[in-house]
């Protein structure tokens, strides 16, 4: 049948449209076209450096249909991937683009294989186009994460990281870095997040010769380490749908607030379903390396050697930090390497100090890292030096010995210690922080006198020597859970008395166990009077003293007598000796072995050992402190951290008011135009008019009187009346 004023051949788009719905009737005009294809393609062959406009329709409109007419179109994607690889360099950016785009729409519609693409697109990142660049690294990456998104393809996977495996090896620098970037991207997007990816990153990318790649790779390890993005900040906030539906089902029912209670809905589906979601742990790359002693010291060596820019020295050496504190790992080379660097006008010092700190840790011999400790002592923490200088100094020797507490021997921390009366605030708080951490960790270093009121936490601590392990075989506090079971099994004793009993028996069946009366007692304060109140309300407690055993108590002189020789007796056994801590040992041990702990039992242990740390200090005027939990990096701030006295001045006020008013609302009369200027309605540009504009409008608002309702009214009367 032969179509008169067909206008099809023109409009690609519609017949593109009109094959989709039904490609047997439009079978000859699709042939037309690709006739018209090869035709054309031919005649682009002969100049290749020409953008062809043409070509370019046609081929984007038998990628379109492909899956139409799959025997006739079965060389369709070999002819584009010929045209790529035999022209790549030559072509014009818009055509090498539009060709590409071909490709890809193929490869959605499994037309084309992920490996020959991604080979073909390796080949193209040589050309001079960043734009192509940017975007085939786009397709790729998408493209693999596409792939893995309902099940991971492992032969496939493993074809695909080989290869890109072999482009970071490549001496062409544009393709190493986009292998580099495709790799950091898909683990950072949990899809090739397996040690094999790192290890190869850490092998081949951190000891590449293209400094682009290092410093990618570099990057890499280091990410962890700069705040993460938070990744909910653009998240909506938790919502309730029930307040909004409660309010829009007695407001006014209008299409605005029924798009609003969607809206509502969805969200709190969508974050509900967020919610039930297993959770994905990312764990730092450096915890899947290897071998992180060798590579260690691949990193240290080439760094020695390395020409490379500040920089670049800076995170090299950063890396080694980690690698050092993370794995325990001994790179004795390091430390009077980095210790020449520690210098007060050293550029970036600070983050200096904090390699420092993090390449610590407790199996680091003392004399290797006394070098870093005399720098840091000599260069810093001296009166010549400012004040912000020695406060570094201070916080930098905290943070190393935080890590290894035998790093400073016991002369150079009594002297540090003696900055605790310094003039300035930041120096002595310092220098107070130092002392809170060898109270905590090592208490015998220091002075007697800044020990601190000894507890049974320090009864309990043992110093250990260098290398020594404190493995214990039971669980520390376990002990007070005896406690309670034996306070039990006194209730269940107790029985009711006759009124004449005498109350010194009572007495001494409630501290028949001798063992009973320790543990309980380790969990008292200190206070000699909170003990004395509280042995007199366990006395009346436990003994079930009625009021006539009381009134025979006050009458007899020998039992008030008896009564405080027996709480003397209970004053004395208070004072912990090495026998009752081997017995308290002994009973831990066995309740592990015993018994299964529950979540209420480890809350109880945990209550217990806090207990420990402040018994002897007054509660009411003392609040407990949880110590911070240590990371495994140290933090930036923690050496920075310089306590100053604040301006007080009229202008530094001002400053901070001002500062704080930055990115909040505008205060007062809050305008509801979605664009600031358009115009207001006319109720809202009355408010600003003057009152003479206004008050015959206003008078009509005035509610009237009865008498003028009915003047009005008479008058309406009269001339309905007239006009009749």
């Amino acid at each position: 049948m032969v179509r008169h004023n067909n206008q099809l051949p023109n409009n690609l788009t519609q017949l593109q449209n009109l094959i989709k719905r039904d490609p047997e009737s439009y079978k000859d005009e699709f042939r037309q076209q690709l006739a018209h294809f090869e035709t054309t393609l031919e005649i682009f062959n002969l100049n290749p450096t020409q953008y062809n406009k043409k070509l370019d329709e046609q081929a984007m409109f038998l990628a379109q249909v492909t899956q139409c007419y799959l025997s006739d179109m079965k060389t369709f994607p070999q002819k584009i991937v010929d045209i790529l690889k035999t022209h790549n360099t030559i072509l014009h950016s818009d055509m090498r683009l539009s060709l590409c785009k071909c490709l890809i729409l193929l490869r959605n519609k499994n037309f084309v294989t992920a490996y020959d693409l991604l080979e073909l697109f390796f080949t193209l990142i040589k050309c001079q186009d960043k734009n192509l660049r940017e975007y085939l690294k786009t397709h790729i990456i998408t493209d693999i994460k596409n792939m893995n998104m309902k099940h991971k393809d492992m032969k496939l996977n493993s074809t695909l990281q080989n290869f890109i495996f072999s482009m970071l090896r490549e001496s062409n620098a544009k393709t190493a870095k986009l292998a580099v970037d495709i790799l950091i991207e898909l683990y950072h997007k949990n899809i090739w997040n397996d040690h094999k990816t790192v290890n190869i990153i850490a092998d081949i990318g951190c000891f590449s010769k293209i400094t682009k790649v290092m410093v990618a790779s570099l990057k890499f390890f280091l990410s962890r380490d700069e705040e993460e993005k938070e990744e909910n900040s653009d998240s909506e906030d938790e919502i309730d749908p029930r307040d909004t539906m409660i309010s829009n089902k007695f407001n006014k029912k209008t299409r605005k607030r029924e798009k609003m209670v969607d809206k509502v809905k969805k969200i709190a589906k969508k974050m509900k379903r967020k919610k039930e979601k297993a959770p994905i742990f990312n764990f730092s790359a450096l915890h899947l390396i290897n071998n992180p002693q060798g590579f260690a010291e691949k990193l240290f060596k080439q760094l020695e050697s390395s020409n490379e820019r500040f920089e670049v020295k800076l995170m090299s050496l950063d890396v080694i930090s980690r690698l050092i504190g993370l794995h325990n790992l001994f790179l004795f080379n390091y430390y009077p390497f980095i210790a020449r660097l520690i210098m007060p006008h050293q550029r970036e010092v600070t983050r200096i100090l904090q390699f420092a700190a993090q390449a610590s840790h407790e199996l680091v011999p003392p004399e290797v890292l006394e070098p870093v400790m005399k720098a840091i002592a000599n260069n810093f923490i001296t009166e010549r030096n400012s004040t912000d200088v020695m406060a570094v100094g201070l916080n930098a020797v905290r943070e190393i010995c935080a890590r290894c507490p035998l790093a400073v021997g016991e002369d150079l921390l009594r002297d540090l210690v003696q900055y605790k009366t310094y003039k300035e605030k930041s120096v002595m708080m310092a220098a107070r922080s130092l002392i809170q951490l060898y109270r905590q960790n090592m208490p015998n270093l220091l002075h007697k006198k800044d020990r601190g009121r000894p507890t049974e936490a320090l009864a309990e601590l043992k110093s250990k020597q260098y290398g020594e392990m404190d493995i214990k075989s039971y669980i520390p506090g376990s002990e007070v859970l005896l406690e309670k079971k034996e306070v039990k099994a006194v209730e269940n004793k107790k029985k009711p008395r006759k009124k004449g009993e005498d109350s010194d028996d009572e007495w001494v069946d409630i501290a028949s166990s001798d063992s009973e009366i320790d543990i309980s007692d380790s969990d008292e304060d200190g206070n000699d009077d909170e003990d004395e109140t509280k042995s007199n309300s366990t006395d009346g407690e436990d003994g079930s003293v009625n009021d006539d055993s009381i009134n025979n108590e006050l009458n007899s002189k020998g039992n008030i007598k008896d009564s405080d020789e027996n709480r003397k007796i209970l004053k004395a056994k208070r004072k912990d000796t090495k026998q009752d801590m081997s017995e308290k040992i002994e009973t831990a041990r066995n309740i592990a072995m015993d018994t299964i702990f529950t979540d209420e039992d480890f809350k109880r242990i945990e209550a217990a050992q806090i207990k420990k740390c402040v018994s002897g200090v007054k509660r009411n005027k003392s609040t407990i402190e949880e110590p911070e939990e240590s990371t495994e990096l140290v933090q930036l701030s923690a050496i920075e951290n310089i306590h100053k006295k604040r301006k007080h001045d009229k202008n530094a006020r001002l400053e901070s008011v001002h500062k704080g008013r930055e990115e909040r609302d505008k205060y007062g009369y809050k305008d509801r135009r979605k664009n600031a200027n358009c115009s207001k309605t006319n109720r809202e540009k009355r408010k600003t008019k003057a009152y003479q504009m206004v008050k015959h409008k206003a008078k009509g608002k005035v509610k009237r009187s009865f008498k003028e309702k009915q003047i009005a009214f008479r008058n309406y009367l009269i001339k309905q009346k007239k006009m009749k």
